[in-house]
């Protein structure tokens, strides 16, 4: 039987690559015989599948155009077979399901399709499926305490799926990612970028999430907007004074003196000397500085008196 292979895709001669690609991917997923029981669907399924197999590839396109089904099954001869013409004769390899997923990609075509009824919906080559937003990818920010106080900007390299031109095909490609870091920003700040995820036909791309993570700082612990300084001192410091020098985040030696007994619950608070509050940078949280007191593991007899004898004197 002579096939139509335009007709059989229902497109016209001057239907454009694209266009017959439309066709194609409407058609096979209508008539695809594990969700078309309908008597000659699978039959159709195999016509609709050889004229794809024909029309995507331009030199047997070429000799069909011009030879029609008979010069393209029969052959032609090689005289006849300049610009692009297929001069061998064409046979179909009967397997439908190898032109199918060759087309959709992977071993289940289905897979990237958020429904299947959705695509049947519409008799013309526009397809308008419903899509829905893949899950978040969140990934860790690590972050020094030094960026998150002074702020800083960090270029982060992504892979992902991008659809092609053609709207049916896609490929691997790297973008840069540029995250803004504001002065302040507390630990589990979380950085949107909407729809930068993997791209596909039939789905919205997932928005890609980072999460602040503060490193250790070998001097400071931090609450929220305050620093924690903590130092060790003698019994001796605790009790008769002291002074400390303590480099700040922002590179100022703040020297501090220390003229109260230093009890157990005793804290130095330096307001205004801590980090920056998100909502307002040029405000400053406080530096608090906690003391750990040593105590002598032993004392001297002599020591022992002497202790006494000053603890005894009224203050």
């Amino acid at each position: 039987m002579i096939a139509d292979y335009y007709e059989t895709l229902e497109i016209n001669r001057n239907a454009t690559d694209a266009d017959i690609k439309r066709a194609y991917r409407l058609l096979a997923l209508k008539f695809h015989p594990s969700r078309n029981k309908e008597v000659g669907s699978s039959e159709k399924f195999v016509q609709l599948c050889e004229a794809y197999d024909v029309l995507s590839d331009p030199r047997k396109k070429a000799t069909y155009d011009k030879f029609g089904e008979e010069g393209l099954k029969g052959g032609i001869p090689t005289e006849f077979a300049s610009g692009g013409a297929w001069s061998s004769k064409y046979v179909y390899h009967g397997n439908p399901d190898k032109t199918f997923r060759q087309f959709f990609g992977g071993d289940n075509p289905f897979a990237d399709f958020y429904t299947i009824e959705s695509a049947l919906q519409f008799s013309s080559l526009h397809v308008e499926e419903e899509k829905t937003q893949d899950s978040p990818i969140e990934r860790d920010l690590h972050l020094s305490l030094d960026d998150l106080f002074h702020g800083c900007v960090k270029k982060i390299k992504i892979s992902r799926r991008v659809m092609n031109e053609n709207g049916l095909t896609s490929s691997i490609k790297d973008k840069i990612l540029t995250v803004e870091v504001k002065p302040g920003w507390n630990d589990g700040t979380r950085i949107i970028f909407p729809k930068e995820g993997d791209q596909g036909p039939n789905c919205i791309p997932a928005d890609i999430v980072f999460i602040v993570r503060e490193k250790p700082h070998h001097l400071f612990i931090r609450q929220h907007s305050d620093l924690i300084y903590k130092v060790k001192i003698s019994l001796e410091m605790a009790l008769t004074g002291f002074s400390l020098d303590v480099q700040t985040l922002d590179g100022r030696l703040l020297t501090i003196p220390v003229n109260d007994i230093v009890n157990p619950l005793y804290k130095k608070v330096l307001n205004g000397e801590g980090m920056p509050l998100p909502q307002d940078p040029s405000q400053r949280g406080n530096l608090i500085i906690t003391f750990d007191t040593e105590f002598p593991e032993k004392l001297c007899a002599e020591s022992k008196h002497l202790i006494k004898q000053a603890l005894s004197l009224k203050y």
